[in-house]
């Protein structure tokens, strides 16, 4: 019988843990957000970035105006830039991109276009769209940030989850996010020797906490806990760690949610590699969004740190032990229907023998050979719907 433990934690391992990142899926979406994040929009703990998030809401303010009052002037001290006149507001407001965007949209103008004429045509255009467009109720974000800016324009029944309050969801499991509890930022995995070290410093290049004026986003992994869930071919055993991340827009620019894994490591630029058993659900920002985060996605999130890893362990388990194929026409029999072509079915059998020795015979088998072809495909959605097509065959021993 296949061995399967949790190894106790050990906070000074100097050389890591040997990993096989050729199996399971490979996931960017992490790696997208470092690529993408400013050196401003990087924290070094949650406690930082909570404080961050948490000081610009208080110093926001939420209102519901009629569309049709508002005024749009170019600004007398800077002819370049737009002011809106918001009814009963004591002072002009600034739009931020972002709001500006928002602004345009509701109104059915080209926010590209608008943006590239002189402020006082742009007012002159805008200000048409919003007296001529059908009169209706918004919900504005404004902000005191050395001036009064308009952080986001919504409907009226936006339900607003604000960003510290993912933060302090997370912490309750996370603390700082620093190895002050299980879960913490992740370590690296070393490509020359497929060593991955979960003691690696945090610093502004390997953080993986972000929030920038529109958004958060928030990556953790429990790597000192190693999970044993098999053997790979050379005997060594097959390791996994659990992961989360989540993200949230308080000002609407996306939905709210949260996606939890399995992985066997995190490379440099924070892509994700050997990524088993995904999961994600996402509470779009409706009338009721926040007590369906209070509802689901808190307790969601809360779950998944505290639960025991056999389900996974014994999924991962059955997989290795059914046997769906025992020669090379039940192989390709197998596969085809599926829903893979001939070229495919061939690739898939190949790359199963080439990274395990053997022919594929288990379902486990099948799904990391379908994983393996489908990182080389170009087109993200046909990658995609091969990645969605091995999750399917995993859920047959469930």
């Amino acid at each position: 019988m296949t061995q399967m433990e949790i190894q106790s934690p050990t906070r000074n391992i100097r050389a890591g843990y040997k990993v096989d990142v050729s199996r399971g899926q490979r996931v960017g979406r992490v790696s997208s957000e470092w690529f993408n994040r400013p050196a401003d929009e990087r924290y070094l703990s949650l406690s930082d970035l909570r404080d961050s998030v948490r000081a610009r809401s208080q110093r926001s303010r939420t209102r519901i105006v009629e569309s049709e009052r508002i005024r749009v002037e170019a600004s007398r001290d800077d002819a370049e830039r737009l002011m809106l006149m918001l009814p009963d507001a004591e002072a002009p407001v600034a739009p931020t991109h972002w709001s500006f965007g928002q602004l345009a949209g509701l109104v059915g103008a080209p926010a590209t276009y608008l943006r590239q004429l002189p402020a006082p045509l742009a007012a002159i255009n805008l200000q048409y769209g919003l007296t001529s467009h059908r009169a209706e109720q918004v919900k504005t974000l404004e902000i005191e940030n050395g001036r009064l800016e308009l952080r986001a324009v919504t409907g009226p029944d936006y339900g607003r989850i604000f960003d510290h309050e993912l933060v302090e969801a997370v912490q309750k499991i996370a603390g700082n996010g620093t190895g002050d509890t299980r879960w913490k930022v992740p370590g690296v995995l070393d490509w020359s020797t497929s060593i991955y070290n979960p003691n690696v410093d945090i610093s502004k290049d390997t953080t993986t906490l972000y929030a920038s004026d529109r958004d958060i986003f928030v990556f953790l992994v429990d790597d000192l806990n190693p999970i044993e869930a098999g053997r790979l071919p050379d005997g060594e055993p097959d390791l996994y760690f659990r992961g989360f991340y989540a993200w949230n827009s308080e000002v609407g620019s996306k939905t709210l949610g949260i996606a939890s894994f399995y992985l066997r490591a995190v490379c440099c630029n924070r892509n994700l590699w050997g990524v088993e058993d995904f999961q994600e659900i996402s509470i779009r920002h409706s009338k009721y969004a926040a007590s369906r985060f209070a509802l689901e996605a808190e307790p969601a999130l809360i779950q998944f740190a505290e639960s025991s890893p056999m389900p996974f362990i014994n999924g991962i388990k059955a997989a290795r032990e059914r046997v769906v194929a025992r020669d090379d026409d039940d192989r390709t029999t197998f596969l085809r229907k599926r829903g893979f072509s001939k070229g495919e079915t061939t690739k898939i059998i190949d790359a199963v023998l080439t990274d395990e020795g053997h022919p594929p015979a288990s379902v486990f088998d099948f799904v990391q050979g379908i994983t393996r072809v489908a990182r080389d495909k170009q087109n993200q959605d046909v990658r995609l719907e091969m990645e969605g097509k091995a999750k399917k065959l995993l859920d047959l021993t469930h």
